[in-house]
């Protein structure tokens, strides 16, 4: 294939998708998205922004020793000590990208900036100038590019295409523009830029246009798309990588000869994984990866679909890594069965972590009689974003639970090596969970969000319980339970979201 063609794809889950409301991760689970994205194959991999925080700046330089194949990038504003965080944190790296971006339309420069147009040009070529210092690949954003005088934008393009960037991303920060007004937007910068760099694309979903805005900018000469999976981003979202890749791949009549170098059947493999660790669930009718994605309810739809799938079908259901849900394992079941099992899933864990997850997995299979791929997923997720146990715990006991009661419950920690039991009422059952808890661990814990789910069918299904938890009036965090027993798997997520606090700290 001839490379011209490639669109690459800029994955900005890590950084743009983790400023979703409600969706920050601990390192431990960034790392673990980023090797899904690489497994992915996605082209760059934006990690964070080096300056945000110690914690990002930490989460970006792990992640950069041990991605091979993708490149790694850190986002930095034009400042010198942002964009040298930003070249610290992926020196290590083995391919690298520094990202640059500064506001260029009107209302920023003036309100936000107070800088002039001509300050503003200056300032980002001695920003990339500093940049390529570090690296070659420099990349330079034109922050609310939706909004920006096109004549102006092409005297920054010009500029810092001089200086040494090699990429210009033109976002529409805002999701303002509507998919004709990107294309003719790009198709002239494009001809303006002749081939002297790599035309991308950073669309919003504000207007619910994001994909069909990159799609536009596609097929006028844009060579890279940044996007996130399942949309994830501030507001509204980001244009969805899964939506993008599919309608390239399904819709070669139209792209030809254009393609990404996406292996589509781990689509839906990452679309759980970031699911499982941000607790957001794409809605059902979401395409490509939402739970009714390859549903048909109606008979109509139905007899159709069982003559022939392209009746109602335009994409298999394989094409992205989904199979059907079926029973795979169950309690006789040995652990060269059940490693088999997770390497069809996708997953290759290292020996410590098969024999923990194997443990785990045999403690579910007694308690539940069928165990389904999405169990599965959910136990190794559990296992390989695994962050040091502060807190563990031990046991739980819950008693007069009923109406009129008092609701109290019994709890064992483990806290080093130590075991501390104590109980607590409360108004209501995981009031009292909560509240022995914060005794014990000597916290104080505020709930901002609680949701469970089951992961799969059955009465004995699995409860997935997410928190989002501020301690001592910092931001949330996010835990994670995992039990047949939602209260259980409610104290696991509780304490979960506290180890992740202690991690953070």
């Amino acid at each position: 294939m001839d490379s011209n063609n490639i669109i690459k794809i800029f994955d900005t889950t890590l950084r743009d998708g983790e400023q979703s409301p409600g969706a920050s991760m601990n390192t431990e689970e960034k790392i673990q998205i980023a090797l899904q994205l690489q497994r992915l194959g996605v082209d760059v991999i934006e990690a964070g922004f080096a300056a945000a925080s110690p914690g990002d700046f930490d989460a970006i330089r792990r992640i950069s020793e041990q991605i091979d194949k993708s490149t790694v990038c850190s986002l930095a504003r034009c400042v010198e000590k942002d964009i040298k965080a930003a070249a610290d944190s992926i020196a290590l790296a083995r391919h690298k990208r520094i990202h640059v971006f500064l506001a260029t339309s009107p209302i920023h420069m003036e309100y936000k900036l107070k800088m002039k147009p001509d300050e503003v040009i200056k300032r980002a070529v001695q920003a990339v100038q500093y940049a390529k210092t570090f690296m070659e690949d420099v990349e330079f954003s034109c922050e609310d590019a939706g909004r920006s005088d096109i004549n102006f934008l092409k005297e920054v393009l010009d500029a810092v295409i001089k200086a040494g960037a090699l990429t210009l991303n033109i976002p529409d920060t805002v999701g303002y523009r509507l998919p004709n007004e990107i294309g003719a937007r790009i198709k002239e910068l494009s001809d303006f830029v002749n081939g002297r760099a790599i035309i991308s694309v950073h669309n919003h979903n504000d207007l619910g246009l994001a994909v069909a805005n990159s799609l536009a900018a596609v097929e006028n000469g844009a060579r890279q798309v940044e996007c996130t999976i399942n949309g994830l981003g501030e507001r509204a979202g980001n244009a969805a990588l899964e939506e993008i890749v599919m309608a390239i791949k399904t819709r070669q009549d139209v792209f030809a000869p254009l393609y990404t170098n996406i292996n589509t059947k781990e689509i839906y493999p990452t679309s759980k994984l970031v699911s499982l660790i941000t607790g957001i669930e794409s809605q059902p009718n979401k395409a490509i990866v939402g739970k009714n994605a390859f549903a048909h309810e109606s008979g109509i739809h139905q007899d159709g679909v069982l003559k022939n799938k392209e009746t109602y079908e335009i994409i298999q259901p394989s094409d992205i890594g989904l199979d059907k849900n079926h029973l795979v394992l169950g309690k006789h079941s040995g652990r060269h069965a059940f490693k088999d099992r997770l390497h069809t899933l996708g997953y290759v864990l290292k020996d410590e972590e098969l024999n923990e997850a194997f443990e785990k997995f045999k403690i579910l299979a007694d308690q539940k009689k069928e165990i389904f791929d999405d169990d599965l997923r959910a136990l190794v997720a559990e296992e390989i974003t695994k962050i040091p146990q502060v807190f563990e715990l031990i046991t739980l006991q819950l008693s007069d639970c009923n109406p009129g009661g008092v609701p109290n419950a019994a709890i064992t920690i483990k806290h080093k090596e130590e075991l501390i039991t104590d109980a607590a009422i409360g108004n209501g059952t995981m009031d009292a969970v909560f509240k022995v808890i914060d005794r014990v661990c000597n916290v104080s814990g505020e709930l901002r969000d609680y949701k469970v789910d089951a992961l799969s069918q059955g009465k004995d299904a699995l409860a997935k319980v997410i928190v989002k938890v501020a301690f001592d009036g910092g931001k949330p965090i996010i835990g994670h339970g995992l039990n047949v027993d939602t209260m259980y798997a409610t104290a696991q997520a509780y304490i979960g979201a506290l180890n992740s606090y202690m991690s953070m700290k």
